[in-house]
């Protein structure tokens, strides 16, 4: 679970919210998400007496964090790209790159 709540970032998670169109539902359940990650972090931060994520295991917490500079454009992208993909253009194109990587909701996979 520690390494779990390392590697979320609420933020990104935001930018994902804002693809709802219904404010009232989109507000309603990230409300949720977020309140429910911070007791989750309560709740672990008192089971192992630590507040800090991954401060039993450095080189994993160093490892998540050098990550995030190459995962959050990706992430950035892909709600781009859904955005005007939800919206209706027929033109959504993915850069250059497109035709080496699978790209899905789920993330982005080289094949």
């Amino acid at each position: 679970m520690d390494m779990v709540l390392a590697k979320t970032d609420l933020a990104v998670a935001s930018r994902y919210a804002q693809l709802v169109a219904d404010k009232k539902l989109r507000k309603t359940v990230f409300d949720r998400i977020v309140a429910e990650h911070e007791r989750t972090s309560d709740m672990l931060a008192e089971i192992t007496g630590k507040r800090d994520r991954l401060s039993d295991n450095p080189l994993l917490a160093r490892s998540i964090k050098n990550r995030f500079p190459y995962l959050d454009p990706l992430n950035h992208l892909q709600v781009e790209l859904l955005k005007r993909h939800r919206a209706g253009d027929q033109n959504v194109r993915l850069p250059w790159y497109s035709s080496h990587y699978q790209w899905d909701c789920c993330g982005v996979e080289e094949y």
